[in-house]
């Protein structure tokens, strides 16, 4: 099955949770490969001063990516989200996604996130500016509320809706519980029931079954799947079978996780330099293998290595080990 967002129609329903610091372009372009049919940029700030920042302008680069390019965009200032708006959809953005959902205090602390939850004059202010301001579809993602005893989710949706916004995508925890606890998806399954617009759901999606659970109860248009793409980026692909068949997906072969694992580092080196790409490798490199047989002897040769020579032959020969001693990389 397939769900659209404006003009755009979607392969699958599979969608990667934008996470700030880890899907830059190359983890997008992973993540695509393996499975996800939607992918949307790292939260780009709407504060003019920024724009010009390397930062800023890595996380705008889309070159090579397959449409449509979706950005998202985070602040608390009406007008100078729609500035944001203006600015990402002349430099590719094809859908703008609005990010209210965000709990960490450096976000909430400038009023943006999800500390917009709270201030239901301020969201409609911030959404129809956006809408008003560009041609292309605006999304919004949020959480079930500002705290525990104020899940205005539903109020938030039917907001949206009127203001325009072509589709809704809800983490199930509230502001308070940031990353706490379990998700909820009653509330989930209430604003499905509300608006019209396409909705997704997101959080704790991190297996087969759990995806369909979560895309059952909910009704939910489509899912969005965050942390366990770190560890697993192929678990789209695995997702997509099991809605398609039924049946429980095998791990993919080593060799496979090898070259893909080679492929995304490269894809780091070439986007970043060689230097930076080295450094920011080391996190996904350990994502992905920390709960490895024999991951704890190589790790502290590639959390050292300073090349990207030294990284792709460490981890070479850590797989040609795993091979020989018929370790069982599957988790």
């Amino acid at each position: 099955m397939t769900f659209a967002i404006g003009p755009y129609r979607f392969h699958n329903r599979l969608a990667l949770a934008p996470m700030a610091g880890v899907t830059d372009r190359p983890f997008r372009q992973l993540c695509r490969q393996l499975g996800a049919a939607m992918t949307v940029s790292e939260m780009i700030g709407s504060r003019p001063d920024l724009r010009n920042s390397r930062k800023t302008r890595l996380r705008m680069d889309h070159e090579g990516e397959p449409g449509p390019v979706i950005v998202q965009i985070a602040g608390g200032v009406a007008q100078h989200m729609a500035q944001a708006a203006i600015f990402n959809v002349e430099n590719g953005a094809q859908i703008i996604d609005i990010n209210m959902g965000c709990p960490a205090k450096k976000v909430c602390r400038v009023d943006a996130g999800s500390a917009l939850l709270k201030d239901r004059v301020l969201v409609e202010s911030i959404l129809r500016a956006v809408v008003g301001a560009v041609t292309v579809p605006v999304t919004l993602k949020i959480r079930t509320g500002w705290s525990r005893s104020d899940k205005n989710a539903p109020e938030i949706a039917r907001i949206a809706e009127a203001s325009g916004i072509q589709a809704l995508t809800i983490h199930g925890r509230t502001r308070e519980d940031r990353f706490l606890g379990s998700a909820e998806y009653e509330t989930i399954r209430r604003v499905k029931r509300d608006v019209q617009i396409p909705v997704i759901a997101n959080g704790d999606i991190d297996s087969v079954k759990k995806a369909k659970m979560v895309m059952d109860f909910t009704a939910a248009d489509a899912i969005m799947v965050g942390r366990i793409a770190q560890q697993r980026p192929w678990i789209f692909g695995q997702i997509e079978h099991y809605l398609s068949t039924g049946e429980t997906p095998g791990e993919p072969a080593d060799e496979l996780k090898q070259a893909w694992l080679v492929s995304h580092l490269k894809n780091l080196y070439a986007f970043y330099g060689e230097h930076q790409g080295v450094q920011i490798a080391r996190k996904h490199i350990n994502w992905q293998l920390t709960r490895k047989p024999g991951y704890s002897v190589v790790k502290p040769l590639l959390m050292q290595a300073s090349t990207a020579v030294q990284q792709l032959d460490t981890i070479e020969a850590y797989f040609n080990d795993c091979h020989q001693k018929s370790y069982d990389l599957a988790y």
